[in-house]
């Protein structure tokens, strides 16, 4: 089985689109609401993939998931209840979900395994993200992945904070 982390492009944005509705369904199948009707939608999916910030993750050339890296910083992060562990230049993952097909494969893992590689090609070896506190799930695969929680930052409400440095 082949996993790849690649840039999207424009004519995936239905693609994309498709995989962050199935997300948002498999939150509220978990019982919480982290994305609304509103946010991550179409219009903002096509910003990422029109800056060159949407990724999707292939699985044997097929498209299982998608996902938003940021280089360029997250304003939400500069005011943390806490304290992020490091100063340092980061990537930040966002808009991380995954195709019905390929929920609970372990991709999740693979992504940030994949994420990791790609941000050091970049010269960059630190992860900053967020997630709802309702989202057990994605904290534990950040938890399982390295990744600290440095406390809590606003961003369309309180979400928790992590860090991981690698490389």
């Amino acid at each position: 089985m082949t996993r790849t982390l690649e840039q999207a492009r424009m004519q995936e944005l239905d693609t994309c689109v498709r995989i962050i509705d199935e997300g948002r369904q498999f939150q509220r199948d978990q019982g919480f609401i982290q994305w609304t009707a509103d946010y991550p939608n179409a219009g903002i999916i096509r910003e990422d993939l029109r800056t060159g910030k949407g990724y999707v993750i292939r699985v044997d050339g097929v498209i299982a998931g998608y996902l938003c890296i940021d280089f360029s910083g997250e304003p939400a992060y500069d005011h943390i209840e806490g304290a992020w562990r490091w100063d340092r230049p980061y990537a930040v993952v966002h808009r991380m979900a995954f195709s019905r097909a390929f929920q609970g494969t372990g991709l999740a893992d693979a992504a940030f395994t994949l994420i990791q590689s790609f941000c050091l090609e970049q010269g960059v070896d630190y992860l900053r993200v967020d997630t709802d506190f309702p989202n057990k799930r994605m904290q534990h695969i950040l938890e399982k992945n390295g990744f600290v929680q440095c406390g809590v930052i606003q961003f369309q409400g309180s979400k928790l904070a992590y860090d991981k440095r690698f490389g």
